[in-house]
């Protein structure tokens, strides 16, 4: 058995306080990364439009969205999952948690829909369907691929620790936001849980070698938060 995984688009945030920046100065979306395991190939947290992302994935393996037998999301975030639309082929997964958290969001919202206007309850119910499709992510999805609950960002935000032979990855999502939050110390502001976050964050320090930042690029990780 083997497992590798490949950065496919780098994320950003719409706005980055640690560089000073109080309101939304572009369009945020997730870091983008490829699992290859046996004959699966997971794409995690597909943010960008399906288009943009089908170049950037051509550009990085030489292949095809067509390629992807399966999608996971950290989170159910939208700049987590722009992309998902354009691989109607692949299973679409995310943790459990997350999508009953999430669907009960939904649902508050249905409650209300009379009292919103058309164009709002058209968006909502296709929301819906579009959530429908997913399906509560398996503790593993391969000998070496598992299911590594980081809850703090979102109610039910998870990542996929790969357990290759020579070292540990942890794809986080929004629990390691950008390279320089873990750096120091520091979780996302607009999450759900902050002490639950801090506890992801400290956790993933222990367990993984790399880290791949829900909205930038791979990193060594540090052995301890300041």
């Amino acid at each position: 058995m083997s497992v590798d995984f490949r950065v496919i688009s780098l994320g950003t945030l719409s706005r980055n306080r640690l560089w000073g920046e109080g309101a939304a100065v572009r369009t945020a979306h997730a870091t983008t990364t490829l699992v290859m395991a046996g004959k699966r190939r997971i794409l995690v947290d597909p943010g960008l439009p399906g288009q943009i992302l089908g170049a950037r994935y051509n550009e990085r393996t030489g292949g095809s969205l067509a390629d992807v037998t399966d999608v996971f999301c950290t989170t159910l975030r939208p700049a987590h999952r722009r992309g998902l639309e354009a691989m109607p082929h692949a299973k679409w997964w995310c943790s459990e948690r997350e999508l009953e958290s999430y669907a009960q969001h939904l649902e508050g919202l249905a409650e209300s829909a009379g009292r919103l206007a058309g164009d709002d309850a058209t968006a909502l119910e296709a929301e819906r369907k579009l959530i429908g499709r997913f399906l509560g992510a398996p503790e593993k999805f391969d000998e070496l691929v598992g299911l590594y609950p980081l809850e703090g960002p979102s109610v039910g935000s998870a990542g996929l620790l790969l357990t290759p032979p020579t070292r540990t990855i942890l794809i986080a999502g929004d629990a390691a936001l950008t390279i320089d939050h873990v750096e120091r110390g520091q979780v996302w502001e607009g999450g759900v849980d902050p002490e639950a976050a801090m506890a992801s964050l400290q956790d993933m320090l222990e367990v993984a070698d790399l880290i791949v930042c829900g909205h930038d690029n791979v990193m060594v990780a540090p052995r301890a938060v300041a």
